[in-house]
């Protein structure tokens, strides 16, 4: 790999050069590796392609989850939040004890390593809300729950510069892998100013199938705004704002016959 270093940049693939852009710059690098079509059929290759396989997995299932939380994420600012992301869906895949490799999948994996998975890595919630709070997740009543009791924001909230106001929300998904579906929903807090006075206990609670059999997965975050002439404005596209799962339920254990 190099940077190219002239007046006007390139893009694109000349001979075998290819060009290209990154957050890092304008690079160049040589085309090379070995031909597509020997990689699909050679024994040799076998572990490449199981490889591939479950990556090519994880990459869907990633992309399921961001979808689910979609609403949220529009105010979340990470560029590398989606390949953070599948390769946190790589290590759940990889948990799958029933399958073969090569055939390793989200629902027979352990959805629960992504406890904790911050969808913002530059405003992390532990950084963010030092209040603390409780989780639940009910599958016989279908609700996630996030219970966070009365504090006040100018001690717990860690807010950037220029923010006035924020906001606590929670998101909970209900999300069926194989059939690329999912139910969704949301609770917030009202827009709280960033002062000495305590907030009310907040319950935020999200509904979704009761007796579900699908993962579920509740997150938790803060977003932030500015007053100006009485009217709120969101930071900075979403830089400030963080968002985490805060809790996640697998598959429930199968019954004893």
């Amino acid at each position: 790999m190099a940077r190219q270093s002239g007046i006007i940049p390139l893009k694109g693939t000349i001979g075998n050069i290819t060009f290209y852009k990154t957050k890092a710059g304008h690079l160049a690098r040589e085309k090379g590796g070995v031909d597509a079509s020997r990689i699909a059929t050679d024994p040799a290759f076998i572990r490449t392609r199981e490889n591939g396989a479950e990556f090519g997995r994880a990459g869907k299932a990633g992309k399921l989850l961001r979808t689910a939380f979609r609403a949220l994420l529009l105010n979340i600012g990470d560029s590398y939040m989606s390949s953070r992301l599948t390769r946190e869906m790589v290590k759940v895949i990889q948990a799958d004890a029933t399958n073969v490799r090569g055939q390793r999948n989200v629902i027979d994996g352990e959805a629960e390593l992504l406890k904790g998975f911050e969808f913002n890595s530059n405003a992390r919630l532990g950084g963010t809300l030092y209040a603390p709070f409780t989780t639940a997740i009910d599958r016989a009543a279908g609700t996630l729950i996030v219970d966070i009791p009365s504090f006040v924001p100018i001690n717990m909230v860690a807010a950037p510069a220029g923010a006035t106001h924020f906001k606590v929300q929670a998101a909970g998904a209900e999300i069926d892998f194989e059939a690329e579906t999912f139910i969704n929903g949301s609770a917030a807090s009202a827009e709280l100013p960033i002062d000495a006075t305590p907030t009310a206990l907040m319950n935020l609670t999200v509904n979704v199938t009761d007796n579900t059999t699908k993962p579920l997965f509740l997150a938790l975050g803060v977003e932030f705004y500015q007053q100006v002439n009485g009217a709120l404005y969101s930071l900075k596209n979403g830089a400030y704002n963080a968002l985490a799962l805060v809790d996640v339920s697998g598959m429930p254990a199968a019954p004893n016959p």
